[in-house]
């Protein structure tokens, strides 16, 4: 087969993969070499059609040996199969790169022999570009899960990101539609990326020549609507992760239908895309907002509200604790507020310490007065005439979302095109 053959095939195998953000690296960079991965290095470029063309995004193979339920490359589908050589896809990637078609590569596979075989094969792809052809480029790289400890720690010292997808939120829904995956096989190789990024950080703050392990992180992917699992059990397992598995994010997937079978969505089903949106929106909250999970939802509410964002619907739900005052709510009082972001949050406590918070002030900093204005105050004195009910009031919020939300889901249909 020719490589313009395994390129159409094995680059549309790789789109349902969501994990495969370039966001920079603190790798150094070899001295005469091509590209460079600094953090302001990668940026996506956009494509007329709405393709991102900043990576090569790639399948090694999508010849599998598995049977996963949710997975277009399962063994028992027919359809094209095809596995790049490891020269192949370094031929590729320098090619592209030289053409100024991209600035890194991101390199996953089905397995298409034995985990150890096909990690082998995907780290000797980033040693010859590393190597041989001094790539300065970005590299992320999936770890399949079984592969050695000895190859993942390989390839954390080649590629700037590495991910382990944990495919399904729970281990009940992975024996069901991916009986030969394992929820230890996923976590083990985590928490080993984990351990060791912090523990080569550590040693390159004692010496400069220790060379730097995923220096980009690593990250995870969880497919959302093809198991039965609540969004409080998808956000109390993110929330674990970032706390035990060094993760520097997790990426949510809805769930497109390419298979038919009993366990899954029918293949008419529309992708969840409006609940991906709102987990990612949740997922935010945690990262930044200093949120719990258990705070955003309960076990009598495990589902994300999709008429309003979470923050919104949290402020909703404890909308006794509101008004703040501007001039004097805490650092962490103001985060919690609808259409106040974490820069608007400290550009208002920096500005209180010169002088008191006006109303013409708002706009500077950057708050949204449509989403804000019925939760705070200046100096005791409200932003609106009058607070309407409770119910009139969640409505206001939801219409003030709804354009928003429409926009985002339409934007994201389109990139699903590609």
């Amino acid at each position: 087969m020719h490589v313009s053959e395994k390129l159409t095939i094995l680059a549309d195998a790789a789109k349902y993969d969501a994990s495969c953000a370039s966001s920079g690296s603190r790798r150094k960079n070899t001295p005469g070499g091509l590209g460079n991965a600094a953090t302001s290095g990668i940026c996506h470029s956009w494509s007329a059609d709405g393709r991102c063309i900043s990576l090569l995004k790639l399948l090694l193979s999508n010849d599998c040996l598995y049977d996963c339920a949710y997975c277009l490359s399962r063994r028992s589908n027919t359809i094209p199969r095809a596995t790049f050589t490891p020269e192949e896809v370094v031929d590729l990637t320098i090619n592209f790169y030289l053409r100024n078609y991209i600035e890194g590569l991101f390199l996953s596979s089905a397995v298409y022999d034995h985990p150890d075989t096909t990690m082998a094969d995907m780290i000797e792809v980033c040693r010859v570009l590393r190597k041989k052809h001094q790539f300065n480029g970005y590299i992320h790289l999936k770890i399949i899960p079984g592969a050695s400890s000895e190859l993942v720690t390989e390839a954390g010292l080649l590629a700037d990101r590495l991910s382990v997808n944990i495919e399904l939120p729970s281990s009940q829904s992975l024996k069901q539609l991916a009986p030969q995956k394992s929820r230890k096989g996923i976590l083990q190789p985590m928490q080993q990326i984990g351990e060791y990024a912090r523990g080569y950080d550590r040693e390159r703050k004692k010496s400069r020549h220790v060379p730097g392990f995923c220096p980009a992180g690593q990250s995870t992917q969880m497919i959302v609507g093809a198991s039965t699992e609540h969004d409080l059990q998808i956000l109390t397992l993110t929330q674990s992760l970032y706390q035990t598995m060094h993760l520097r994010r997790v990426y949510y997937s809805a769930y497109i239908a390419v298979n038919d079978a009993p366990d899954l969505p029918a293949r008419t089903s529309a992708p969840p895309l409006i609940r991906e949106h709102r987990l990612y929106q949740a997922d935010w909250l945690l990262r930044f907002y200093h949120f719990q999970a258990s705070e955003i939802l309960s076990v009598k509410d495990p589902f994300l509200d999709e008429r309003l964002d979470p923050k919104a619907a949290w402020a909703l739900k404890n909308f006794d604790v509101f008004p703040l005052d501007i001039n004097r709510a805490s650092y962490e009082e103001l985060l919690r507020v609808p259409g106040l972001g974490v820069i608007s949050a400290k550009r208002i406590v920096a500005t209180r310490r010169v002088a008191a918070i006006r109303e013409q002030d708002l706009k500077k900093i950057g708050l949204v007065m449509k989403r804000a204005k019925y939760f705070l105050t200046i100096n005791g004195r409200k932003l609106v005439d009058s607070v309407p009910a409770y119910p009139a009031l969640v409505s206001a919020m939801c219409k003030v979302e709804t354009a928003s939300t429409r926009r985002l889901i339409r934007e994201s249909r389109q990139l699903r095109l590609f």
